[in-house]
């Protein structure tokens, strides 16, 4: 019993240290999240100068987040720590498939692979947003290739198909994926049917005129 109070004091010393560590991850994480938001926001916008400097200091934060919990394998696989990292592979992939670039793989970004997974579902929802601004200003190509490429991604995810203690809650994120793609692929297929009755009625226009 002499031996008690000791080895409770060092058993407080440990929990302070560990707490210390926990609430600067914490902070970390939430200027992570921060980072990438905006950096995805620039991506829609097409200012790729600002996602490029965005990108590259979340880069930074992430390294510095993992460094920070070295040693804490409980605090790294914290959920506010791995989303936080989950939002960095969306704002890498997001940035990749809009521009049409190769996918950064899960070793490139020195993740785990289910984040990795979970950050790629996320980055194909994001995809709708911009897919939205481009019908917008009229049917093109490029809405029809990010639509291919949310397909793709929906089609490779739903074969992932692993407890969720072990994939993190992919499956979850992989219905929204589906029913995103379902609504976004609506809304692709209304705004070709009208290029094409706008070209129709252009065309008969035309004719009429000449006609005339």
């Amino acid at each position: 019993m002499e031996q008690l109070s000791k080895i409770v004091d060092d058993i407080r010393e440990e929990f302070e240290r560990k707490s210390a560590v926990r609430d600067t991850a914490y902070q970390r994480s939430r200027k992570l999240v921060s980072l990438c938001a905006r950096a995805i926001r620039a991506v829609h916008r097409k200012e790729w100068e600002v996602a490029d400097g965005l990108i590259n200091e979340a880069q930074t934060a992430v390294s510095t987040l993992i460094a920070g919990v070295d040693g804490y394998t409980s605090l790294y696989h914290a959920g506010y720590t791995q989303d936080a990292i989950k939002e960095f592979v969306e704002a890498k992939l997001t940035y990749a498939i809009v521009r049409d670039l190769p996918l950064p793989t899960p070793q490139d970004l020195n993740v785990e692979s289910n984040t990795w997974l979970n950050g790629l579902a996320e980055a194909a929802t994001e995809q709708r947003r911009r897919i939205l601004d481009i019908i917008r200003h009229g049917h093109s190509d490029e809405a029809e290739r990010l639509l291919d490429n949310m397909n793709d991604i929906y089609s490779v995810l739903v074969t992932v198909d692993f407890n969720d203690a072990i994939t993190g809650g992919l499956r979850r994120r992989t219905d929204t994926v589906r029913a995103v793609l379902e609504r976004t692929r609506g809304d692709v297929t209304t705004s070709l049917r009208q290029a094409q009755l706008e070209t129709a009625l252009h065309t008969l226009e035309k004719r009429l005129t000449i006609d005339n």
